[in-house]
């Protein structure tokens, strides 16, 4: 009897496994594996993100000593051309950049978040790169079509004055455009920003088109209608405006999209423009090395340099070049 009442008075659905089995099902079953989705979905989100950081890195560091070689070359042991001028402020540029980038990466690591003036500072750098990009292009493009008359038309310290002009003019576009719309600080001016965006895009993409169509031009007159030979510098040419289409063009993106974009696809897009840019900045010396190259010899990079360039060495059609004082 004792038995009994133990039994009918212990509270037997408490420890009755018919009570137990919906628990263990909501721990265990289809319900409980719906939280670990988001969880498998932000580690991948981790490891891209760790991979696109560290690969940024590594295309920075070799970027920068790319292009450190180019402005110890061109600032100290080749003689300034008109288009010298240009390549030498061009490295400039991508050694800014690429050194901003480094900068706010290391912040980003120490921290653990981005800081909110990466992309401006970083896009003031791009923008003037930009702007010697189609001015370089524009002018060699000229050069090569008619020599005679670009020799005897164009003013003297040419690339000197288009050079300070770039420095001096795409900073304050960039600037003025992200202090209106909210990248400087907090505040935003919706009419301003709408404004200076518009302008800055349209001058922006307009600069870009430059590069290109020059380099696309040239590329026909070489081909079809030129009587010389393939030039040296018609890779240098090409190859930066085939770099600004692949690698530049998504920077610029970011830039023309930011206001627009919510902030979970920024934080997808950005990084990977930001590595594009990169790249865009690191490879424009080794296209120099590689067009100036001649195989089977070996040569002082100044003398590679040179050659890539064309300075002092490519004939118009009538025979003239542009003396190398005249920069």
């Amino acid at each position: 009897m004792e038995s009994l009442s133990r039994v009918h008075t212990g509270a037997p659905f408490a420890s009755s496994p018919v009570q137990s089995m919906p628990t263990d099902l909501c721990n265990n079953g289809p319900a409980h594996q719906l939280p670990s989705q988001p969880a498998s979905m932000f580690g991948i989100w981790g490891i891209f993100s760790s991979v696109v950081f560290y690969l940024t890195l590594a295309v920075g560091i070799g970027g920068l000593l790319g292009n450190a070689l180019v402005l110890w070359h061109l600032g100290f042991h080749i003689k300034k051309g008109p288009f010298t001028v240009y390549v030498l402020h061009l490295a400039a540029t991508d050694f800014l950049f690429l050194g901003c980038q480094l900068a706010f990466l290391a912040v980003r690591a120490a921290l653990g978040s981005e800081h909110s003036l990466h992309f401006p500072v970083t896009f003031v750098a791009f923008s003037v790169g930009l702007w010697l990009l189609a001015a370089f292009s524009a002018e060699r493009c000229l050069s090569d079509l008619f020599p005679t008359c670009y020799q005897g038309c164009r003013p003297r310290h040419t690339s000197g004055i288009v050079c300070g002009l770039s420095w001096a003019l795409a900073p304050p576009a960039v600037l003025l455009t992200a202090d209106a719309c909210g990248l400087l600080r907090e505040s935003t001016r919706p009419l301003a920003c709408l404004r200076y965006h518009v302008a800055s895009v349209a001058g922006l993409l307009a600069l870009a088109c430059t590069a290109f169509a020059a380099g696309l031009v040239l590329l026909v007159w070489v081909a079809c209608c030129s009587p010389r030979q393939r030039p040296h510098f018609l890779g240098a040419v090409l190859g930066s405006g085939l770099l600004l289409l692949v690698c530049g063009l998504p920077c610029l993106l970011c830039w023309t999209l930011r206001p627009y974009l919510p902030s979970f696809v920024l934080s997808a897009f950005f990084p990977l423009a930001t590595l594009l840019a990169c790249i865009h900045c690191s490879a424009r010396p080794l296209i120099y090395f590689v067009v100036g190259r001649q195989p089977g010899r070996r040569e002082p990079l100044r003398a590679v340099l040179r050659r890539s360039l064309g300075e002092g060495t490519q004939l118009g059609a009538g025979g003239v070049s542009l003396p190398m004082g005249r920069v």
